[in-house]
């Protein structure tokens, strides 16, 4: 799988079908981030819950079992801790 094969694959991840099905991955993230921030009683953001997925993706990547969708899904990520970062800007 070439970087761009990775890219490609990640942008149909999270502008494609996926987003028309669960909405957008910011408004999920804060779904999330409220659902950890009530269990763990610490406060999360939608920005934390892109970045704690990246660092699980990493984790298994790091095993040696991590799949090429690992990689894509690092990147979606990415792609949206990127976005998230910079609308609270």
């Amino acid at each position: 799988m070439t970087r761009k094969d990775v890219l490609d694959a990640a942008e149909k991840c999270v502008c494609g079908k996926r987003e028309q099905d669960y909405g957008s991955p910011e408004d999920n993230f804060r779904t999330i981030a409220q659902l950890w921030s009530a269990y763990k009683g610490v406060d999360f953001t939608a920005l934390d819950v892109a970045m704690m997925m990246a660092l699980l993706k990493i984790a298994r990547i790091r095993t040696g079992k991590g799949t090429a969708d690992s990689f894509v899904d690092l990147a979606g990520y990415a792609a949206c801790g990127g976005e998230i970062a910079g609308d609270k800007k």
